[in-house]
């Protein structure tokens, strides 16, 4: 009975100092890095965004586990100089707040179209990268008339057959998932947070300062770990879904991705979704894994410009 006792009042310690852990981490993490751009708030929802240059509108639409920091690293600075750039926070990432549990590619979609229309730009250049690849599909499927042309980066955008890692399916478990989400913000060294920056452009390095300016630390809060879980756990059937419209799309389209890329593997997702949108440019990068704005940046925004030429924003 005594060794009960003292097990459970173990747990209890180790329970409370969990969570103190976690709470002081996320509140370190937003220390850190406060949000670098303004907020609208669309529908009752706040929408974080950075809005920067002058010109046609692009906007950029960040991955799984990402935030504006993604963009605001290079690309948005690059854009900025013949664009106006908005890059958005997606719903329960970054600063933006969440629609609901696992929100769909589609509700995501509307939202920041929605935002990017009350910001002036009703008819931008919607460039995703990977999952943003599957919101910007929808997007261009959902508000067909609010977009000027599409620019699709290692995007997730047909069906899989290798399921989810136990990873995800730990973390949107209703039972696991807010106790291993209370374990990751209270106890994953950041050396380890590090090396799984690294791994995401593995086989290239990543930038010199890519990590410390992308804030991982803000997806480790724990409503950011479950909703981005929940989000990449309920994506295949939307991508199910999505796939067979694909020739509905007929604003210009730029499609790129690299031959290295083992996360979203270009044979699987982009070769085909070249063939399915009418008129399509497949741009493959021979050696690059799933971050080619950063290892090619120059490759994707000659393909942005050359979305803009035929669209007519140039």
């Amino acid at each position: 009975m005594k060794l009960l006792l003292g097990l459970v009042a173990l747990l209890l310690v180790f329970t409370a100092v969990t969570l103190w852990r976690a709470t002081l981490h996320e509140r370190r993490a937003v220390a850190d890095h406060p949000p670098s751009g303004q907020f609208i708030e669309v529908d009752g929802t706040r929408v974080h965004y950075v809005d920067e240059g002058e010109g046609p509108p692009v906007v950029l639409i960040h991955g799984a586990s990402g935030n504006v920091n993604d963009w605001t690293f290079d690309m948005v600075g690059r854009l900025s100089d013949h664009f106006r750039v908005i890059a958005f926070d997606r719903p329960g990432l970054g600063y933006t707040d969440m629609i609901g549990r696992g929100a769909p590619v589609a509700d995501q979609a509307r939202l920041l179209a929605d935002a990017a229309a009350a910001l002036g730009a009703d008819a931008p250049i919607v460039v995703g990268h990977s999952y943003g690849g599957s919101v910007a599909l929808a997007w261009a499927l959902e508000r067909p008339d609010a977009l000027s042309g599409l620019v699709v980066l290692a995007g997730a955008s047909h069906p899989w057959e290798t399921g989810i890692g136990t990873y995800y399916q730990l973390l949107s478990n209703p039972v696991s998932g807010p106790v291993l989400a209370n374990l990751i913000a209270a106890w994953v060294p950041e050396s380890y947070v590090a090396a799984s920056v690294e791994g995401v452009f593995t086989p290239n390095p990543a930038p010199e300062g890519y990590s410390a300016h992308f804030a991982p630390d803000l997806t480790l809060r724990r409503f950011s770990l479950l909703e981005n879980a929940h989000q990449r756990a309920d994506l295949l059937p939307q991508i199910q879904s999505m796939a067979p419209r694909y020739g509905e799309i007929s604003v210009p389209t730029e499609i790129l991705h690299g031959t290295a890329d083992t996360i979203v593997p270009l044979r699987i997702h982009s070769e085909p979704l070249s063939r399915a949108i009418p008129g399509a440019n497949l741009v493959v990068m021979d050696g690059v894994g799933h971050m080619p704005h950063h290892v090619e940046p120059d490759t994707v925004t000659a393909a942005i410009d050359r979305v803009a030429a035929a669209s007519g924003l140039r």
